[in-house]
């Protein structure tokens, strides 16, 4: 059983892993934190955090252990062999991936800790740098009942559509399902914009019109305005979804689904970073249709 007042462990403080972590700073939670870059945790720190050196001193001192990185490999890495987290997690604590990873992995997570008697979860999110900003992310998870709502009340304070989607490996299918939406609709979203530019609108008022009807989208909505501003920081990387959308059309295919959508998105991100624009984010797709790079 998970106490009262757990101490937690957060693994992986960039873009949206620091906004995160600030939210259960907040809440009261105590909190070590790690990166690779000890630099991304110096806000946390400030703000009351405990630095950790090292993956396996999280694990030994945490009883919950958020992971929220980069790619699959990372993840395997972090979580096993002598200096991960499972083989150095005390018994009855609690292991959440954040990260979008495959589901393969996460059923392979979850086996392992429950063999040494730890409960895992695999917890993707959706909402990207504004939704981990405003503590409003979309969190999708798997795993058993019980170890949800035993830390039900932590992703609550990084989320506020917080939904148990089945047994392990079911949040990183949920996952999939939400990038496949937003490939197809994120090139949508940009030819819109690039159509409304040529026709001589102005694009901002257009975006007014077709964001209220049946057109309207979250990246209508919160990137779209990005666009016109010409602003393509990242709030998601353009390498993360390539990664993302590679995974997405394996399963798809394990499963003999045909998602052309989702293959000529992939394409289309691939072409985008090899123009260099692998880490901006993922609305500077207009970029590459627009023939500005």
């Amino acid at each position: 059983m998970l106490t009262k007042n757990p101490t937690i462990g957060f693994i992986g403080t960039g873009v949206m892993g620091k906004s995160m972590a600030t939210h259960l700073i907040k809440a009261g939670y105590s909190l070590l934190v790690y990166n690779r870059t000890k630099a991304k945790t110096d806000e946390l720190v400030q703000l009351g955090a405990k630095w950790t050196s090292t993956v396996a001193e999280v694990a030994k001192e945490a009883n919950v252990i958020i992971t929220m990185i980069g790619y699959p490999k990372d993840v395997e890495e972090t979580y096993f062999g002598s200096e991960g987290i499972l083989a150095n997690a005390g018994t009855g604590s609690y292991v959440i991936d954040m990260t979008t990873s495959t589901p393969s992995l996460a059923k392979q997570i979850y086996q392992a800790a429950k063999d040494t008697g730890i409960y895992a979860l695999d917890a993707p999110v959706s909402g990207g740098d504004i939704g981990a900003r405003d503590a409003k992310l979309t969190i999708m998870v798997g795993g058993d009942e019980d170890a949800f709502e035993a830390v039900s009340p932590i992703l609550h304070t990084m989320g506020t559509n917080v939904l148990l989607q089945g047994g392990a490996g079911a949040g990183q299918h949920t996952k999939m399902s939400n990038q496949i939406a937003i490939a197809s609709g994120m090139m949508a979203v940009c030819e819109a914009i690039l159509y409304a530019e040529k026709a001589g609108l102005d694009p901002t008022t257009v975006l007014k019109s077709i964001s209220a009807g049946s057109a309207g989208s979250w990246s209508l909505s919160n990137l779209g305005p990005r666009i016109i501003a010409e602003d393509f920081s990242p709030g998601f990387f353009v390498k993360h979804f390539i990664k993302d959308m590679r995974i997405a059309l394996d399963s798809a295919k394990e499963m003999g689904i045909n998602t052309p959508g989702l293959a000529l998105a992939k394409s289309l991100y691939e072409e985008l970073a090899e123009k260099g624009e692998e880490n901006s984010g993922t609305h500077a797709l207009y970029k590459l249709l627009a023939n500005k790079i």
